[in-house]
């Protein structure tokens, strides 16, 4: 059948070149932008896919950049803090050099204090004047702050805390006492009466620093036992006080390492003077009261091997987490909380560290270096530490336990009482010592901070980043062997649906021969 007002062979190649066309169109724009996906309607699910992936591989990115600024960060508080502990070390051999006081003149001793304030001065400065970008770093200007701190809290550090409310509570709830290692020295009364014997009544006293054997002649009052006891507190770490009949014998410290121990090497006839004397303990939920059933005969055979009470770690939990305890401190180590207390063993009606109970110990109310080191903006994605004050006003804390007096490092300054010409040297070399160990635990803290924590999430974002990266282009870029064969395939059905249109645009023409 011969038409020429509709010539329906040509229309359908008009349809096919089009189509062919539109196809090497698509192609040559895959190629030439190297996407597969260049507009929404390429494919609309890949699009919102590869969005997605894309914002993604960004966050990601801007998060390794953060991480990498944190440890730059954290590196230049850690070499500040590097050359303090160099400086304290100095400040040891120089308390300890100028000790040696018959071997020094005044005017060394003076010139040692010198170098000793030249120090104090130096850590001061390094303190105030490490900074990054202007922001203080080891000033107190990242440590966090703190209101309402419990009476009971003789003294805390905040490592780290998360929170997205006003405020944080650290509640403490104390589930077992803090004791000391303690033994009760009955003697029979105010003092040793060894019936007229010419022995002595000798002992072996041991604690956690270390034993003294200590001899005593009848007459000798419990008060001047205590006494001589006290004076080697700091060999023994023991302590004594005397009571009507004898002698409390404790460990100054609490917690499971300290103990008492009491060995009798001669008892001088002592037991055959009464026989209600001996070695004692206490009750085991009542640390001032004396165990009445738990005595040991001096010249028993146990006494002589060595009668010894440990003392126990305070038991707590902090906001529901179970406390690492040592002695009476307690802390905890979580994502979002990171502290460390020493509780108070004074008596009263409330708890603490040897009486069970809640304790609310302070409010966290903000401070702390904040780090955004994951891709996500959250309290998750966040990391929090916190680096306190290391000006010589602040570190070295030592409560001196025969008056309960606080030092600091500054208090070795000259005309303070830990000054090297005329101060307490011993004290001084504890307070240095207490210094040191606050700087080495923070620089520690930094380095684990550096290593494992910025460390890891840098690795862990580059994988990250290469999976998302590989999942957007497997989405959006374009398939170059595919395409190409596609870009050939679509060549060739252009040409040939022009030809077919051409042949198609002259079949009408046949008419004319019937018209002929």
């Amino acid at each position: 059948m011969s038409r020429i007002n509709t010539n329906v062979q040509s229309l359908i190649a008009q349809r096919v070149l089009g189509q062919n066309n539109n196809s090497l169109n698509t192609s040559l724009t895959r190629l030439s932008t190297g996407l597969r996906v260049n507009r929404g309607k390429d494919d609309p699910a890949g699009l919102i896919a590869s969005e997605n992936l894309r914002s993604e591989l960004a966050a990601s990115n801007a998060a390794i950049k953060n991480t990498e600024r944190a440890d730059q960060v954290v590196s230049i508080a850690d070499g500040a803090l590097t050359e303090i502990s160099g400086l304290l070390t100095e400040l040891q051999g120089l308390v300890t050099s100028t000790a040696n006081g018959a071997g020094l003149s005044e005017s060394e001793r003076e010139a040692s204090q010198l170098q000793i304030n030249s120090i104090l001065e130096t850590i001061d400065r390094i303190s105030q004047s490490t900074n990054f970008q202007g922001t203080k770093l080891i000033n107190g200007n990242f440590g966090f702050q703190t209101e309402g701190v419990s009476g009971v809290v003789e003294d805390f550090t905040i490592r780290g805390a998360k929170f997205e409310t006003a405020s944080l509570g650290v509640d403490v709830v104390v589930t077992q006492s803090a004791q000391q290692g303690q033994l009760y020295l009955n003697i029979g009364g105010a003092s040793l009466d060894l019936g007229g014997q010419t022995s002595a009544f000798v002992v072996e006293i041991s604690g956690s620093l270390g034993s003294r054997e200590l001899s005593f002649s009848s007459g000798v009052t419990a008060a001047q036992i205590a006494t001589t006891i006290n004076s080697l507190t700091d060999v023994t770490g023991l302590t004594a006080s005397a009571s009507a009949s004898g002698i409390t014998l404790k460990s100054v410290e609490y917690g499971s390492a300290e103990y008492t121990s009491v060995k009798v090497i001669d008892d001088g006839g002592l037991q055959a003077v009464s026989s209600n004397v001996g070695i004692f303990t206490f009750e085991s939920d009542d640390a001032t009261t004396v165990n009445t059933s738990s005595g040991v005969d001096y010249d028993s055979t146990a006494a002589s091997q060595g009668i010894r009470d440990l003392g126990q770690n305070v038991g707590a939990t902090i906001n529901g987490l179970v406390a690492t305890t040592k002695g009476r401190t307690v802390s905890v180590n979580s994502d979002f909380l990171d502290v460390k207390l020493t509780l108070s063993a004074s008596a009263g009606s409330g708890a603490n560290a040897i009486t069970a109970g809640a304790i609310s110990a302070f409010d966290i109310t903000g401070g702390g270096a904040d780090f955004q080191l994951a891709s996500q903006v959250n309290i998750a994605g966040k990391v929090s530490i916190g680096i306190d004050d290391v000006a010589v006003r602040k570190i070295g804390q030592y409560v001196d336990p025969g008056d309960a007096a606080e030092y600091y490092l500054d208090d070795l300054g000259s005309g303070k009482g830990l000054n090297v010409v005329d101060g307490d040297l011993s004290l001084a070399q504890k307070v240095i010592s207490s210094a040191i160990e606050e700087v080495s635990t923070l620089r520690g803290r930094l380095g684990a901070f550096q290593k494992n924590t910025i460390g890891a999430t840098i690795r862990s974002l580059n994988v990250a980043v290469e999976n998302t990266a590989a999942a957007e282009s497997a989405i959006r870029d374009t398939d170059f062997a595919s395409e190409t064969a596609g870009l050939t395939r679509s060549q060739i059905l252009v040409q040939s649906s022009a030809t077919i249109l051409s042949l198609a645009n002259q079949q009408p023409q046949t008419a004319l021969q019937l018209l002929g």
